[in-house]
């Protein structure tokens, strides 16, 4: 959805409620645990967090609490939601003049013991969102050499007003990620 005005949190809140029922707008969910040969951009970027079970909780609790969000930029709404397999959020991103309202639905989490604990989760977008695919957010901690690691995966084909400004869109994602992996670092450092 976009708008020519920031959105507040009474319309956000309505818009969300309104996309719980919505069907993805891809197919097959759960296309980040496989990423398909063609048809879909796939997109994957890692920034190591630090070293030892330390900061592999203080990533895991960022994760919960939608750390990867915190970009100038754009907002998610609502920071509230639980990271469970169904929960809808909102990604609300400014762009030169107007504003775009991007729903999204937890597909599912992911939690690994091991050799390399691991967790996060991975969301789908829904009707309305100007992508189609799954982004999946996890941090990752290697027992073998201690270090703790943030990783994106998206898989992704543009919507139809992606594909009008497809170089632009393009670099919105490539830029989401460098940001998500910036917030991440800051957030497990301690600079939040």
């Amino acid at each position: 959805m976009l708008t020519m005005h920031k959105p507040g949190e009474q319309e956000l809140g309505a818009y969300v409620s309104a996309q719980r029922g919505k069907l993805f707008s891809y197919h097959p969910s759960g296309i980040t645990r496989d990423p398909p040969g063609s048809g879909f951009n796939v997109d994957h970027a890692r920034a190591r967090l630090g070293f030892g079970h330390r900061s592999f909780e203080a990533a895991r609790e960022s994760i919960r609490k939608w750390k990867m969000f915190d970009i100038d930029w754009l907002r998610l709404f609502s920071r509230d939601a639980p990271i469970e397999p169904g929960s809808t959020v909102a990604v609300v991103v400014k762009h030169p003049g107007f504003w775009s309202i991007n729903p999204c639905r937890i597909v599912y989490t992911v939690e690994e013991d091991g050799e390399r604990e691991k967790y996060g989760f991975a969301y789908g977008t829904l009707t309305g969102h100007v992508e189609r695919g799954e982004e999946r957010f996890t941090v990752e901690w290697n027992r073998q050499d201690d270090s703790v690691w943030y990783d994106i995966l998206a898989v992704s084909r543009p919507g139809p007003l992606a594909a009008l400004g497809y170089p632009y869109a393009r670099r919105m994602q490539k830029r989401f990620a460098e940001d998500s992996k910036r917030a991440m670092v800051r957030s497990v450092s301690g600079g939040e």
